[in-house]
């Protein structure tokens, strides 16, 4: 089963409404949405482009290998993931 990873901008977390709203429009596709190492630190401030690219390749590690991976987030998470 195809599952989505998403992202969110630079400001905010996993919580943000338009991930949740993506995530309920595409039940019942499983999707995960996941927050940036300086946001679980409970820093403000992103971190430099490589380390928010492992943490997106450590996101989607975690997932089960079986089915595909469909990434996208919102504003810098989408861009990040688009890299």
């Amino acid at each position: 089963m195809t599952r989505l990873l998403l992202f969110p901008g630079s400001g905010s977390d996993s919580n943000h409404p338009a991930l949740v709203a993506v995530a309920n429009a595409v039940k019942p596709m499983r999707t995960v949405r996941a927050d940036f190492p300086y946001r679980k630190a409970g820093r403000r401030a992103p971190d430099r482009a490589p380390v928010l690219l492992q943490a997106v390749r450590d996101e989607v590690a975690l997932l089960p290998r079986r089915g595909g991976v469909v990434l996208g987030g919102r504003s810098m998470g989408g861009r990040i993931c688009s890299m």
